[in-house]
């Protein structure tokens, strides 16, 4: 099986389709307006597609994780921050192609950007090689952050890292926090804490300090984000 190989870059793509590699590749800034030809579709269908290895691969690795440990340690994983460190180990980022004012800007090591073209790589391998190569890429590639929670260490959870790295790659909007409610006395005090994108309220947190009610507040957002990202596509405008 022949794959698509950039000699320039000496990187190897396990994609037989010189076309569909090469969209992955492609940044919305480099199509002149013609976002079809963009990676943004197929980082949609990857993203997809690298949610269910992760799922899969930790339900089977963690027999005795509960559905809370599970969730939490696929968020850590998923996140843009580690998915822009998988596609360095990839060699992706010399892959890009991207305008010469996204380049100049320092769009080839920009998280956001190399994050979203790995979801783009692992969505063209499932369409050109099926399943089973995808998954072989994905966790080749995430293997560092993935022997990680071997060791025992747990999962991040600093939601509001995590919310913000989720609504900046999907939307380009960075969260807001605003207490809408504070009880008790000086020394027993109780916050409630809204979180919103724009004019939609994502979340609602409860806390005994700021900190945390914006934290749970974070966390209730991340559940919204994802039950609900095809409406909220439609509402910031990348449906």
């Amino acid at each position: 099986m022949r794959f698509w190989r950039l000699k320039k870059a000496g990187v190897h793509l396990p994609i037989r389709n010189r076309q569909l590699a090469a969209q992955a590749l492609t940044h919305r800034s480099h199509t002149e307006g013609e976002l079809l030809a963009s990676n943004e579709r197929l980082e949609l269908l990857g993203d997809a597609v690298l949610g269910l290895i992760v799922a899969e691969y930790l339900y089977q690795r963690y027999p005795n994780w509960d559905q809370g440990q599970l969730s939490k340690a696929r968020a850590s994983i998923v996140r843009a921050s580690v998915l822009c460190e998988a596609a360095k180990r990839a060699g992706i980022a010399a892959l890009l192609r991207l305008s010469p004012a996204e380049e100049a800007s320092g769009g080839r090591t920009r998280p956001s950007i190399l994050s979203d073209a790995f979801e783009a790589v692992v969505g063209a391998i499932y369409l050109d090689s099926g399943y089973k190569a995808a998954r072989e890429y994905a966790l080749q590639h995430l293997k560092p952050e993935l022997d990680t929670l071997e060791t025992g260490a747990m999962p991040i959870q600093d939601y509001k890292s995590l919310l913000q790295e989720r609504t900046q790659a999907w939307w380009r909007i960075t969260p807001t926090y605003e207490v809408v409610e504070e009880s008790g006395t000086p020394h027993n005090k109780t916050f409630v804490v809204q979180v919103r994108l724009r004019d939609v309220v994502a979340g609602q947190g409860v806390g005994s300090s700021k900190k945390q009610a914006e934290q749970n507040a974070a966390a209730h957002a991340l559940q919204y984000t994802e039950q609900n990202r095809r409406q909220l596509d439609e509402t910031f405008g990348f449906s």
